[in-house]
């Protein structure tokens, strides 16, 4: 994910999170790998980022 948000220009994670309206500490637990994420948390994530599933998958 922190590649994800760097690539689309945010060097902050809780910058991107209060742009994209997501909630600050829980996105910095999903980006550190420190708790498992919901798969609607996951579409919600990719809608802001602007990424495709197969993108996300594939890894690109």
């Amino acid at each position: 994910m922190k590649s994800y948000r760097e690539a689309a220009g945010y060097t902050s994670y809780e910058h991107f999170a209060y742009d994209k309206n997501i909630g600050r500490a829980q996105y910095g637990k999903y980006e550190r790998g420190t708790e498992d994420m919901r798969l609607s948390s996951l579409f919600k994530l990719l809608e802001a980022l602007n990424i495709s599933w197969e993108e996300f998958f594939e890894g690109k």
